[in-house]
């Protein structure tokens, strides 16, 4: 797959196809997609922690339907269009279902990353580091 003919959205839809069964089991957590270049490099869910209660794990419950994943890709999907003026950084998409309510909601944020070693100047100093060795 060449990720530098394929657009950014269509990476995110990739990556949330590729989730889909992951966020069928996670009630809370954060997706977080690293991009460099404009194209996704690694991805994947943290899930929050699984409570318990007295040293017991209770019964897990159902994480995110079908359906609130495809509306949860399709905003991650439409988030892109915010995206502004940077190639290198982070997507997450913070999320949760509400327990008992079949409601879920999520937040998005941008982190864009920038790296001095391939910006245009370098650093020189103003004075040669021998002339230090040299002085009495």
């Amino acid at each position: 797959m060449n990720l530098d003919a394929m657009p950014l959205t269509r990476q995110v839809d990739f990556v949330f196809k590729q989730l889909t069964d992951e966020l069928l089991n996670a009630q809370a957590g954060t997706v977080i997609i690293q991009i460099r270049n404009n194209a996704v490099g690694k991805y994947g869910i943290r899930h929050h922690p699984i409570e318990s209660r007295n040293g017991q794990i209770g019964q897990s419950e159902q994480g995110m339907t079908q359906e609130q994943i495809q509306a949860f890709r399709q905003m991650a999907i439409d988030s892109i269009k915010l995206k502004r003026n940077w190639t290198h950084g982070e997507i997450m998409y913070d999320f949760s279902v509400r327990t008992g309510t079949g409601a879920w909601s999520a937040s998005i944020l941008f982190e864009s990353n920038y790296n001095m070693a391939s910006s245009m100047f370098r650093y020189t100093p103003k004075f040669a580091q021998h002339s230090f060795r040299d002085a009495p």
